[in-house]
């Protein structure tokens, strides 16, 4: 039979904590009201009267990201072992060629261990953590004030190397020396080797000449290796044309306050453009189609513009679907919205896949002229820059000041003839200086 304590321990047994540090308080506070005695005595608490029960930690293992996509590289972990997460927060980004994913604890707990380390190659399915499910400690919330004493004496204790730098004159004194040897200077001028290289080296002093190297990202490294295998692939060739943007910029002006008033986005030039090409692309199919297998064409009733967006790790290209089938205004708004989650970082793989036309916009950066690169599998690809006042003669031989842009149409010549090439960029132009007929198409 066992003893009251006895007994009292094998009840205590069942609402015993399930943490290392909750058994540790028990074992402190269980003599208060059981006995010194009874808590020495071997024979009262054996493993078998008292068992300290914990949560199995759960593995998370690296999401599946797409079917192209196989690994990725561990950019960060935003926890350490030992932090307190909630549930579905995030505690590691992996980048792939595209996109960053997120990893996400599926519980609530404390991480106790990370399985990989920052920049390793980390492959879908792999173990990345472990978290251990529970309630927040207690003692989480009060560990940073419990370091501001610490600063505070790292501070006070910050004063006292300024006394010793008050102490270094004697070191002072040792100036002089080195303008004792300047005499010896004309010695040296005799070789005139050695002078040159005592000219050049208070350049190298005064101008910076450091090298700093950093590894491409993911993201970098694939799209210089789509850019590079476009060149090798397709016959590139470009056809340039300049466009009146006056029609389309009085427009804008009328209804720009109206539209930003109701959808709270501005109206620029992409919709108009986007909504020409789709209207430009029913004469001119093969614009919108695509070579397959090197030996088929792939024509679409339907249009997918990827809108090129410039992000701080590089260019993506996010998919405004079904263009010929949204008016001006729908363009604009789905737009603004892939532009937005380009920024923050929050595009998904599902925002650039497919795209059957690329538009590049390098007049917002100030751009005038260039030649853009053709988005495989895609056929053609328009850019745009920037609108420069220029003078042009108008109706009646008069020389005006207008408002003028420059496209440029790359295009693949297997696909297309420079004849198709040159009507459909003519077309948009068409559209853009009288954008009244796109109600007419």
């Amino acid at each position: 039979m066992f003893s009251k304590s006895a007994r009292l321990v094998k009840q205590v047994k069942v609402s015993l904590p399930v943490t290392p540090m909750a058994s540790r308080r028990f074992l402190q506070t269980a003599p208060k009201f059981m006995g010194a005695a009874s808590i020495r005595n071997p024979r009262l608490i054996a493993p078998r009267s008292l068992q300290l029960i914990r949560f199995q930690s759960q593995t998370v293992k690296v999401p599946d990201m797409a079917e192209s996509i196989t690994e990725g590289t561990l950019s960060q972990f935003l926890k350490k072992v030992g932090d307190y997460v909630a549930a579905d927060e995030v505690v590691a980004t992996i980048e792939t060629d595209k996109i960053d994913v997120e990893v996400n604890s599926p519980v609530a707990g404390t991480i106790t261990e990370l399985l990989a380390a920052e920049e390793d190659t980390v492959e879908v399915g792999q173990d990345l953590f472990k978290v251990e499910p529970g309630a927040k400690p207690e003692g989480a919330a009060a560990t940073p004030k419990a370091e501001e004493p610490a600063e505070k004496k790292t501070e006070e204790a910050a004063p006292a190397p300024s006394t010793e730098k008050k102490e270094e004159p004697p070191a002072a004194a040792w100036a002089p020396p080195p303008k004792t040897a300047e005499p010896a200077a004309p010695a040296k001028k005799e070789t005139p080797k050695q002078t040159k290289e005592e000219t050049s080296a208070p350049k190298a002093g005064t101008f910076s000449r450091n090298e700093e190297r950093i590894k491409m990202n993911r993201m970098r490294l694939r799209i210089a290796e789509r850019l590079k295998e476009s060149q090798d692939t397709n016959a590139s060739l470009t056809t340039f044309n300049e466009v009146d943007m006056t029609s389309l910029m009085e427009m804008r002006k009328l209804y720009k306050d109206e539209f930003l008033e109701k959808t709270g986005i501005k109206f620029g030039f992409m919709g108009a453009f986007s909504r020409a090409s789709a209207l430009a692309a029913k004469d001119i199919p093969s614009v919108n189609a695509a070579i397959e297998n090197n030996d088929t064409i792939v024509y679409r009733d339907y249009m997918d513009i990827s809108i090129a967006v410039a992000t701080p790790k590089g260019l993506v290209t996010p998919v405004v679907r079904n263009v010929e089938s949204l008016s001006v205004l729908d363009i604009e708004k789905e737009i603004s919205n892939l532009g937005k989650k380009a920024r923050d970082g929050k595009l998904t793989l599902e925002d650039m896949a497919g795209g059957t036309f690329t538009i590049s916009n390098g007049g917002v950066f100030g751009s005038l002229y260039g030649t853009p690169i053709i988005n495989i599998p895609q056929t053609a690809v328009l850019g745009l820059h920037g609108v420069k006042q220029r003078p042009v003669v108008v109706a009646g031989g008069k020389i005006e000041a207008r408002p003028m842009m420059y496209l440029a149409l790359t295009y693949d010549h297997r696909m297309m003839d420079g004849r198709e090439g040159v009507i459909f960029l003519k077309t948009i132009k068409e559209l853009i200086e009288d954008p009244r007929k796109m109600l007419l198409m």
